[in-house]
């Protein structure tokens, strides 16, 4: 576990305050690792360019759209199925639209004509994330450079999805040769998900943020 310093409040300047304590921290007990901030509150622009809200992802029939709305409009609801609309909605209103509370629970996933269950968690969100991050060679690269990450935004009482977790995993199988079997069927990389813990040690949370290796 890593201590930090949490500065409250929603103001960028709270949350960059209590990203680089623990990051600081962190270094101190780590300091072979290279971390990086993976949200929209992240000074690099890298890992403000990894965001949900930012990285884009391509659909083969709506095209290019950030990954936060490929994530709402492929969800399936019980009562009303899937609202692909939201491809095309601003990412940072999508979340206040009131289908995503009044629809039901979620009965499954679809994008781009691969569905998905609900389980194993996270197993869609972690899909989309590292195909968005295959198909930016630029974005991936840099990424590469990086040995950690944090999300300063994840609170996992409330999220089931962290942008920390998804670049970790990403890493961890570019580095374990895996990624190209990964991004071309969801069974295979269901399968691989599940061993991926041999080459990547993933945890460090608390109530307000992750840190991933």
């Amino acid at each position: 576990m890593i201590e930090f310093n949490w500065y409250p409040g929603f103001a960028v300047s709270q949350k960059r305050k209590s990203i680089d304590s623990l990051h600081k921290n962190f270094i101190t007990e780590f300091p072979e690792r290279n971390v990086l901030e993976i949200s929209t509150k992240s000074e690099n622009p890298i890992g403000a360019n990894l965001s949900a809200f930012n990285l884009k992802i391509n659909h083969s029939k709506y095209g290019i759209m950030p990954l936060e709305c490929a994530y709402q409009g492929g969800k399936i609801f019980e009562k009303n199925g899937q609202f692909i609309d939201m491809y095309s909605m601003n990412p940072y209103k999508i979340k206040k639209d009131i289908r995503l509370k009044e629809s039901g629970r979620i009965i499954g996933f679809e994008f781009d004509s691969q569905e998905f269950d609900i389980n194993p968690t996270g197993l869609f969100y972690n899909w989309i994330y590292i195909k968005a991050l295959y198909e930016n060679k630029i974005l991936r690269e840099e990424l590469l450079k990086f040995s950690a990450f944090s999300d300063i935004e994840y609170n996992p009482t409330k999220s089931v999805n962290c942008q920390a977790k998804a670049c970790a995993l990403f890493v961890s199988l570019c580095r374990a040769d895996l990624i190209d079997d990964a991004i071309q069927d969801v069974a295979i990389f269901k399968s691989i998900q599940k061993g991926v813990h041999k080459y990547d040690t993933i945890g460090y949370t608390n109530t307000q943020t992750a840190l991933n290796l």
